[in-house]
């Protein structure tokens, strides 16, 4: 059994809260003891206690987290973890600064695309504050390397997902499309994700302009919340569409989401890897997605979706007409989507974080 800290920073469940659940839940199934450190009041905090894992919940108002970090060192110390694995680049500071000196070893999970300029901050953050870094793409590890961080260091371990047992049923798909207004007829194109700009809904919004001409049956859904969301709910861009988007805010049933979409859409800007579209392909759907970051490494264009240009309306928009002109070829892509799916299911991704931390404790 080994004895693992989960380190996160983050005030909302986004991607890499999420990846941390996750694995958490996939670690508890093979007994190991766990405990989440997460901020006070956050969402990762209230919903680990509800699935029934242990939090540790660093104080608020603490500037620098100096009070949180001693705190969390009185509590490694009274209960050692042989594993500090951190989610996010501010809970790798903190595990590093409170375990200075014990004698458990530090891993860091990057998803992010942004690294500092300073090539000599890059190799200090990942060369003193960690003992091994899992990188969620192949695109992430060329950076990590390039901008100076040792190759054996890096493991990489994409995102997990869970698989569903079963794909909804048409009367599902029937019953989401009419509480959208939407019918059978229209090409129903979706996207989940933060309301940030890396993640393209703007774009988005403006293919669908587009599409009102080529492909008038066509309608946009977009799930999620997010600094940018009020923007788009007010922004011309919807209001030039009118009837042919919609903006949903968080999601919490995503197989249902996904019954009632005829293509998924990631017209991101910049892409760690791309979980929600994996999602999406797990629940039978092709997708259309920017070739940026780490969405090459799952979606096969010509097999399983399309890819396009990022920053590109005009691109994204006759992808989407593209996708409509030919439902077999739509069909088939959305089956090989499912059968790549499967090779990132969370029990892979947990295995093979299992033997990164055995191998860091190995003598």
């Amino acid at each position: 059994m080994l004895r693992i800290a989960h380190i996160d920073s983050g005030r909302e469940l986004r991607g890499g809260q999420r990846q941390l659940l996750l694995l958490a839940r996939e670690l508890r199934k093979r007994g190991h003891e766990q405990i989440v450190v997460c901020p006070e009041g956050s969402a990762l905090e209230a919903r680990g206690r509800q699935e029934g894992l242990r939090v540790f919940a660093l104080p608020p108002h603490d500037p620098g987290n100096a009070h949180g970090i001693l705190q969390l060192r009185q509590q490694l110390l009274a209960e050692p973890c042989g594993i500090l694995h951190a989610h996010d680049g501010r809970g790798q500071t903190l595990a590093w600064l409170a375990s200075l000196g014990m004698r458990a070893l530090r891993v860091a999970s990057r998803r992010v695309t942004f690294l500092p300029e300073a090539r000599a901050r890059q190799r200090f953050i990942y060369g003193r504050t960690c003992h091994a870094v899992i990188a969620v793409s192949e695109y992430i590890r060329q950076l990590l390397v390039s901008s100076g961080v040792r190759e054996a260091k890096i493991e990489v371990i994409p995102d997990g997902i869970d698989l569903p047992a079963e794909l909804p049923s048409t009367e599902v798909r029937r019953r989401v499309r009419a509480a959208w207004g939407f019918g059978d007829r229209e090409f129903v194109v979706g996207h989940v994700g933060a309301f940030t700009p890396e993640k393209g809904q703007d774009i988005a919004l403006e293919a669908a302009l587009v599409l009102s001409e080529k492909l008038p049956q066509a309608r946009l859904v977009l799930a999620g919340e997010g600094p940018l969301r009020a923007a788009a709910a007010t922004g011309a861009k919807v209001r030039e569409a009118s009837g042919t988007v919609r903006l949903l805010g968080y999601v919490e049933e995503l197989p249902e989401f996904f019954a009632a979409l005829d293509l998924f859409i990631m017209p991101s800007r910049a892409e760690g890897l791309g979980s929600s579209a994996l999602l999406a392909m797990a629940h039978g759907l092709a997708v259309v997605a920017s070739r940026v970051g780490g969405l090459p490494e799952i979606v096969e264009e010509g097999s399983s979706g399309w890819l396009v240009p990022p920053d590109s309306p005009q691109a994204l928009a006759q992808a989407i007409v593209v996708a409509a002109s030919d439902r077999a070829r739509l069909s088939r892509f959305s089956a090989n989507g499912c059968k790549r799916a499967r090779q990132f299911s969370s029990d892979i991704m947990r295995e093979r974080t299992e033997a990164l931390y055995r191998r860091l404790l190995a003598p």
